[in-house]
């Protein structure tokens, strides 16, 4: 079974592989973001250097890989569900589109798929985000974060609140026919000849860990690549002590407890642990 720990550990043994060994097409914007997916299947998997048994390989790690429209892009076997997002700027703003941050996911969220709820027995998953930054009019990785939704996005219960409460102030709009819908809402029949609609979306956005977590981790722009991975310390505490051990003793790689601002009461702080990696 894979993780976090050993994702970060292929990563630092294979940090010649880029990006732009792993794309094709003609489409940039579009191949790089499925290359970044791939690069990080290849670091969960440890495939980088496979082609004949990768498919084989990721079927046994993953149990689900969904698609640009339902989060999350990927789920390990019993753990984490992850979400992949590429930036072509250092400290841009992450798009999350119509799905709001999430600390965990859950399988009652009427945002993911059928397939993503059935792919195996589960209530709620760990939730990491990989966010790697790509500068415009390159093939280069010039940065990767792994942190986890618990470090930086607040309970459900905090956008959910927001969600709802536009929700039903559009709902509330008298002589309109509204439509059950996953967005904030869908307005049918809008003109007297019943011919108009109005589809209501959330667009969410959340900031960059550059910028959330400055307090911690200093990016430097000198670097070829920098690899961040952040969590709590009961998370990393759960993991294999094996994986801990290889991380603990690899020179190259900087490993601090630190304090994390909880996400959803900023003067409480949570005993967390910073994996660092720069080249």
């Amino acid at each position: 079974m894979s993780n976090t720990l050993k994702a970060f550990i292929n990563i630092v043994n294979n940090y010649q592989y880029n990006i732009q060994t792993i794309t094709s097409g003609n489409n940039r914007a579009n191949n790089m973001g499925e290359g970044l997916e791939n690069y990080i299947q290849n670091a969960f998997a440890n495939t980088f250097k496979e082609t004949a048994q990768k498919l084989e390989i990721f079927q046994e790690i993953f149990s689900y890989q969904g698609n640009k429209n339902n989060p999350p892009d990927l789920i390990l076997k019993n753990s984490d569900a992850i979400e992949i997002k590429k930036l072509e700027s250092k400290n841009s703003a992450i798009a999350l589109n119509s799905s709001y941050p999430k600390d965990k996911l859950y399988a009652s969220s009427t945002m993911i798929t059928k397939a993503c709820k059935e792919c195996e027995t589960w209530t709620q998953k760990d939730m990491l985000y990989a966010i790697g930054h790509i500068p415009k009019a390159t093939k280069n990785l010039k940065s990767l974060w792994l942190v986890y939704g618990d470090c930086f996005c607040a309970d459900k219960e905090t956008y959910e609140k927001i969600k709802d409460t536009i929700s039903n102030g559009i709902n509330a709009i008298e002589n309109v026919e509204f439509t059950p819908t996953n967005e904030l809402g869908k307005v049918k029949k809008i003109d007297p000849l019943g011919i108009t609609d109005l589809r209501i979306r959330g667009m969410w956005h959340i900031e960059n860990p550059n910028k959330t977590f400055d307090y911690l981790y200093e990016y430097d722009e000198s670097k070829s690549f920098q690899l961040i991975a952040l969590m709590t310390k009961e998370k990393y505490n759960s993991m294999p002590k094996n994986d801990r051990e290889i991380i603990e003793n690899m020179e190259s790689v900087e490993v601090r407890e630190v304090k994390i601002k909880n996400p959803n009461n900023p003067v409480r702080l949570v005993d967390g642990v910073l994996l660092g990696f720069r080249i």
